[in-house]
């Protein structure tokens, strides 16, 4: 097989469903040659090494651990979805105290184990939260730290693509911007369905401005949608997606979605949300978001729902205030 690269890649929380699908989907996508799986749940890590060592890859190197320092140690690319797991009934946000401390944690020790990491992924949830902790207190850079976001993106593709009739492909620059959560605001002035503009659609036979609004919520209840269906919460579009931004990071294929990224720019500050943006060698790096202005209202929404859940957990003194955060992290 041929890998982008033999640097390093760490897969967290490996012994769970997103885990092990994603260690099996970054070998067949090709991406690095040396693959380490880490999770505490020692017993279900070793089947999830077992079952890849058993499909004879060739050319590949893959380890597995219990232990944190030798899982991190060297590891230049990070996937992390080893928070606990959403559940039916929930909302992304219910997860926030335990996973907020997990993410802290995991700050810490990058810090302490691989500092020079190139890239890190956050995607469990609340996503955007626990990837602002996992930069705050791994000392890295804002570029270096992405978290999942494309996920809502790729559901208003495919909700699309269902009520039109088209192939996906044929319906193009879906994006959902803000949060990962049931505050993010769905766009529709960016796409384009088999080349027509998508709100020159919107109000006639073709897609009332009622199925518009039902879309929209078939959106920001897709995670819930997916439970109802399966049992449990999405594991293989987080899986594909995540190694997708790792792969971008590596320098390989372009991702061309949306991607949660730390942002202090006057507009949004101190907060991780989805934005347009390039995500390549040298980091993800997030561009000016154009929309209509009620897109632009529910955007500055869905940033205010995410400042009050980092505020939560300032007031609850989980963590510090914003005023001592370069104290933590100096590229903040």
């Amino acid at each position: 097989m041929e890998f982008i690269t033999s640097e390093k890649l760490t897969i967290m929380g490996a012994a769970g469903m997103i885990g092990s699908n994603m260690a099996q989907s970054a070998i067949l996508m090709g991406l690095s040659s040396n693959i380490c799986l880490y999770d505490p749940y020692a017993k279900g890590l070793e089947g999830v090494a077992e079952e890849l060592l058993q499909c004879g890859f060739s050319g590949l190197n893959i380890t597995y651990t219990s232990n944190i320092e030798e899982a991190l140690k060297d590891s230049k690319y990070i996937v992390n979805s080893g928070g606990a797991a959403r559940k039916e009934g929930m909302t992304r946000e219910d997860l926030l105290k335990g996973n907020a401390e997990i993410a802290i944690q995991f700050g810490k020790d990058v810090k302490a184990y691989c500092p020079e990491v190139k890239h890190i992924v956050v995607i469990f949830n609340p996503a955007d939260i626990t990837g602002l902790l996992a930069l705050l207190y791994s000392g890295l850079k804002p570029s270096q730290v992405t978290t999942l976001a494309a996920l809502d993106s790729t559901r208003l593709r495919n909700e699309l693509s269902k009520h039109f009739h088209v192939d996906p492909d044929k319906v193009e620059n879906c994006r959902t911007y803000g949060g990962h959560g049931e505050q993010m605001a769905v766009f529709s002035s960016t796409t384009k369905i088999d080349g027509k503009p998508l709100n020159e659609l919107i109000g006639t036979p073709a897609l009332t401005s009622g199925q518009w609004d039902d879309i929209k919520q078939k959106v920001i209840q897709g995670g819930r949608t997916i439970m109802e269906l399966r049992g449990r919460s999405s594991f293989q579009s987080p899986s594909v997606l995540s190694l997708g931004m790792i792969r971008s990071a590596m320098g390989g294929e372009k991702f061309n979605w949306p991607v949660g990224v730390y942002v202090s720019d006057g507009a949004y500050n101190h907060i991780m949300m989805a934005m347009e943006t390039v995500l390549d060698k040298t980091g993800v790096h997030y561009k000016d978001i154009k929309g209509t202005p009620e897109e632009l209202s529910e955007l500055e929404e869905s940033y205010k729902h995410l400042c009050d859940l980092r505020d939560s957990l300032i007031s609850s003194k989980v963590i510090p205030p914003i005023s001592e955060w370069k104290n933590i992290n100096s590229n903040l």
